[in-house]
């Protein structure tokens, strides 16, 4: 029996093993074992499940069998621009694979249901301006409940999800980036945006930015993160988050009044240099109550004339609680 085979063999029995188990138990050298994994690996026998130093090599279940269905370049391209996902293995899956792995779940066709991503998809894309932002103000003014509006401009690079399909592409980075505070997803997440970032800071003419500060202690927190790596030109105004015996966070208030009477009495902005027209950022944006509280806050001290919020993602229908951040 050859090595790989025998290889194949312990997974079979053993479901995960590592180089070493697997050294001890064939009498082979680590770096023999290593050099056969992967060519397990690249034939699509084995997976990896870890990362290093604690990596362990299973046995690749049998993928489902792709439908023949021949898949245009347009749309295999618009998938791998608006489509990914997370398996149940925590590995990032995008465009054909994530919508066939998306449809295998829900034991669908992927014949019939590619083209209804497509359609459902174009039809939030409609929702962009020319500088493909998604204008979210009116949606702010008209929430009952909401009070004095102190934005001047809010904005969207994203929903979070869309009907059925769920999560967009930066809601399913965001989700995972903050519930996992995952670096490398936060870089994908700032590779993503930076740009658009940058055109709207020039195009509006921004002097200074705000990086919401987080309700919720994390050990990496995003927005830290991404201030860090979009490292925009501008001066950057402060805003500290004030911690009460128990922390409530926005996303635990359901009533639109309670998120305002929280973002009012949570947040304090200290007298700083007073600037024409600032930038607020925030990962998410639910009710809008808490850029609209420090965007007032903002006013009342005559730190900015003119505010301009953006989110990474938005909700769609009204200003529903993006519960899951």
């Amino acid at each position: 029996m050859k090595t790989r085979e025998k290889i194949i063999a312990m997974l079979k029995k053993h479901g995960q093993m590592s180089i070493k188990d697997l050294s001890l138990a064939l009498g082979f050298s680590r770096q023999y074992i290593h050099s056969k994994i992967n060519e397990l690996e690249e034939a699509g026998s084995v997976k990896a499940l870890g990362k290093a130093p604690h990596v362990f090599y299973a046995l690749k279940e049998e993928e489902s069998e792709r439908q023949s269905y021949n898949i245009c370049f347009e749309d295999e391209q618009f998938l791998k621009s608006h489509f990914i996902l997370v398996d149940s293995l925590g590995n990032l899956l995008e465009g054909i694979d994530a919508m066939q792995y998306w449809c295998d779940k829900q034991h669908l066709k992927l014949e019939k249901t590619l083209p209804e991503f497509i359609e459902t998809r174009k039809k939030y894309l409609a929702f962009y301006n020319t500088q493909h932002l998604i204008d979210g103000i009116e949606k702010l003014k008209n929430t009952k409940g909401i009070g004095p509006v102190g934005m001047d401009s809010l904005f969207y690079l994203d929903f979070y999800a869309i009907e059925r399909f769920g999560k967009t592409q930066l809601g399913t980075l965001m989700h995972y980036a903050k519930q996992g505070q995952n670096k490398i997803l936060m870089k994908k997440i700032a590779d993503e945006v930076r740009q658009r970032i940058y055109n709207l800071v020039n195009e509006m003419q921004v002097d200074a930015v705000l990086f919401i500060p987080p309700s919720i202690d994390r050990k990496i927190q995003i927005m830290t993160v991404l201030e860090k790596l979009l490292s925009i030109d501008k001066p950057v105004i402060r805003v500290q988050k004030i911690k009460n015996a128990i922390v409530v966070p926005q996303k635990a208030l359901s009533k639109i009044f309670e998120r305002v009477a929280n973002a009012k009495n949570t947040f304090y902005v200290r007298d700083q240099k007073a600037y024409k027209r600032v930038l607020m950022i925030d990962d998410a944006v639910g009710s809008g109550a808490t850029m609209n509280e420090i965007a007032l806050k903002l006013k009342e001290k005559k730190l900015a004339k003119e505010i301009i919020g953006l989110a990474i993602t938005g909700s769609y229908k009204g200003f529903e609680v993006i519960s899951e951040l």
